[in-house]
């Protein structure tokens, strides 16, 4: 199950990346954070905020790329997290017994890998649009690289399932042999 733990570490790394705009930020913060200024007496954050809200100063002051754009990014990020971890929990709640089913939880095993594949091309795409230092990111690719290996081990070891599925369906159709050609000797 490692390649399940793994799955769920690297969402939680990637949402926290997220949260600081993909490490633009070192923290995450608004312009709320901004109004609790240590000190900052209460007429001077009225006057703070009534500047910001004239000038409308919130998209300037909170980001430095358009929120759409941000927002956008983000949302293809968590959309592919979320389809990899559906993908993961339900190849894993199927137990083969018989060949469609391994094909069943082999399909969700290949699409769990290809999440894992547009994370790793996101992120390129991130790093080509924002400039946020490419260093910072080879954690969460080696984490990325590291699932892949992981679901890939794990769908190898499914082929010792479709082996004995296969050798279990040749015993039964040559006992059904035997079975119909004692029937037909009586």
């Amino acid at each position: 199950m490692e390649f399940y733990h793994n799955a769920i570490m690297l969402r939680r790394e990637i949402t926290m990346l997220l949260l600081r705009d993909f490490g633009i930020k070192d923290k995450v913060r608004s312009v709320k954070s901004l109004y609790g200024v240590p000190g900052m007496e209460p007429e001077d954050e009225q006057k703070f905020r009534e500047i910001v809200e004239k000038y409308e100063m919130k998209a300037t002051i909170i980001e430095e790329y358009p929120a759409w754009l941000i927002d956008k990014m983000r949302n293809n990020i968590m959309n592919i997290l979320h389809n990899m971890i559906m993908n993961i929990t339900q190849a894993n709640t199927i137990y083969p017994v018989c060949e469609s089913e391994f094909y069943d939880r082999r399909n969700f095993q290949n699409h769990a890998i290809g999440n894992c594949e547009q994370l790793l091309q996101e992120m390129q795409y991130i790093i080509s649009i924002i400039p946020v230092d490419a260093q910072k990111y080879i954690r969460y690719v080696e984490m990325i690289e590291k699932e892949i290996a992981l679901l890939k081990g794990w769908r190898k070891s499914d082929n010792k399932i479709l082996k004995k599925i296969r050798e279990n369906e040749a015993a039964k159709a040559q006992k059904e042999g035997a079975s119909q050609k004692a029937e037909k000797q009586v």
